[in-house]
């Protein structure tokens, strides 16, 4: 028998300030990455899908966002806050 699925990870990047585009109000938005593994008996062996989201604290609205662009707002097109160090955990 052999025993495989997937497993989800959520890194959370940063917390920028930026205006949310479905309420309009300049709030701290979480830029987190979604990666999905493959899993061979419990154990993780690689990612086969990775995503980049942003989340309105004020709202709760997400908007997906490129590598690229995920990128640029980490090199600086956003204010930065403290950021705990990158965490994961199972959605």
């Amino acid at each position: 028998m052999i025993v495989f699925g997937t497993k989800g990870y959520l890194y959370q990047l940063a917390i920028l300030t930026l205006v949310c585009g479905q309420c309009g109000n300049p709030s701290a938005h979480a830029l987190r990455k979604r990666v999905t593994k493959f899993t061979l008996f419990f154990v993780p062996l690689f990612p086969f899908s990775t995503k980049y989201l942003t989340q309105c604290t004020f709202c709760g609205a997400e908007q997906k966002v490129t590598k690229e662009q995920a990128e640029q707002l980490l090199s600086g097109g956003g204010d930065r806050t403290n950021t705990p160090p990158q965490q994961s955990y199972r959605p």
